[in-house]
């Protein structure tokens, strides 16, 4: 582990947090206003996944190159650069009327996005000392789920009012809040930075499968999400047409599981501070998953979009904990100079696993009705769950037997392993 010796940058915390958050809201803006043109337009299923498949292939495919950009090369330029190319493609896409030229521009966005999470995710860390590693992550999920709060509220406003150009054109300039934050931010890490603070630029021999908790924690997230991830394409039609609800309501109504998000986060870093067994907390992570998916199977059974806000809300605040937990794990098990690389390779297979659930919810739509498609997405999630059981206490056992036998040394074995 490396994180900052000296007092956390907190200033530093912020804009970076800022940063995500305000790029977030962008990220949700356009997506929902592209979603919503297409269910309007008439659009069924399988385009909606084509859609969502566009905004995710980048991060699956590009995550080995992405990752090692992040670690090697200064987080201020990428940052720049990535927010300057953003921005322009946001403004064309606002333009583009051509569907093979709108999934062309959503795919070059979603390329920006490949190299500014893992830049910012591994930013953070550096920024704070370990005890406060919790918190500034919750700050900084905080932002991004806040972000992602309002993207979808705003998108349904602005769709109803304005069309898909004016939400388009917002996001662009959204996009220019990572370039100032990239001016600001005094902690910088990669390239002549790395080499300045002493720690080797080439990158260390990290494998994921070398740590046995971390890859059933990554196997475990990716699992369930692929189990559920349809629900992300049947949940406007469910909405908008099983429940009869407007653009607006659609947008209000998404934005609950996120709201949640943001209580989740800041109530489990509470928690996440206590636990100091990563055993602990990759089982709290299971459990909280569980939760995830039991929102999803209550949440066919409503008569009205409206009683979705509590469920979603308690299936966010589950979806926030887990986040904390897989961030923190990630930071303590993972030495500095690959963070890059492990939160590439972690977004690679949870996106990775949500394009299966992308592209078979676009099929089943094609077939069912969304209601009962929405019950499958929950038992589904639950029986990976159930599944998963059994792997995670067999990590947690090999864990805790090598902990124990190097009784005395300085820390976990696995940890010296890195």
């Amino acid at each position: 582990m490396s994180f900052t010796t000296g007092p956390s940058r907190w200033p530093d915390v912020w804009l970076a947090a800022t940063a995500r958050g305000v790029s977030s809201c962008g990220d949700f803006l356009a997506a929902t206003a592209l979603t919503l043109a297409l269910q309007s337009a008439g659009a069924g299923g399988l385009a909606v996944s084509g859609l969502l498949l566009a905004a995710t292939l980048p991060l699956v495919a590009l995550a080995p190159l992405t990752g090692r950009l992040a670690d090697r090369v200064d987080s201020r330029t990428l940052l720049i650069v990535a927010g300057l190319v953003q921005s322009a493609i946001c403004a064309a896409l606002a333009y583009a009327t051509a569907p093979a030229l709108i999934l062309a521009l959503v795919a070059l966005l979603a390329t920006g996005l490949a190299v500014t999470q893992p830049v910012l995710a591994a930013l953070v860390p550096v920024m704070v000392r370990a005890e406060d590693l919790p918190r500034a992550g919750a700050l900084n999920q905080t932002a991004g789920t806040l972000g992602a709060l309002a993207g979808p509220a705003l998108a349904g406003l602005l769709v109803g009012q304005f069309g898909t150009r004016v939400p388009l054109l917002v996001d662009a300039v959204s996009y220019l809040a990572l370039v100032v934050a990239a001016l600001l931010i005094r902690t910088r890490r990669g390239g002549r930075a790395t080499a300045a603070a002493g720690v080797a630029v080439a990158t260390p021999a990290w494998r994921l499968r070398r740590d046995p908790m971390l890859l059933v924690m990554v196997g475990s997230v990716a699992a369930v999400v692929g189990a559920v991830g349809a629900i992300n394409v049947i949940e406007v039609f469910f909405i908008r047409e099983t429940l009869n609800s407007s653009t607006t309501v659609y947008g209000l109504v998404t934005g609950a599981w996120t709201a949640g998000i943001v209580l989740g986060a800041w109530l489990f870093a509470r928690v996440a501070r206590r636990l100091a067994d990563d055993g602990a907390l990759l089982g709290a992570g299971l459990a909280l998953l569980g939760g995830c998916c039991l929102a999803v199977l209550v949440s066919a059974a409503v008569p009205s979009a409206w009683l979705l806000v509590p469920i979603w809300l308690v299936g966010g605040i589950a979806n926030g904990g887990d986040n904390v937990f897989n961030n923190l794990l990630l930071a303590r098990r993972v030495p500095e100079a690959a963070r890059g690389r492990a939160f590439a390779v972690f977004g690679a297979a949870v996106q990775g696993a949500a394009m299966g659930g992308y592209l078979l919810g676009g099929l089943l739509l094609a077939v069912a009705d969304p209601r009962p498609l929405v019950v499958g997405c929950g038992v589904a999630g639950l029986l990976v769950v159930a599944a998963l059981a059994g792997p995670v206490r067999r990590a947690v056992r090999a864990e805790r037997a090598a902990v124990a036998e190097w009784d005395g040394e300085k820390g976990p074995l696995l940890h010296r392993m890195r």
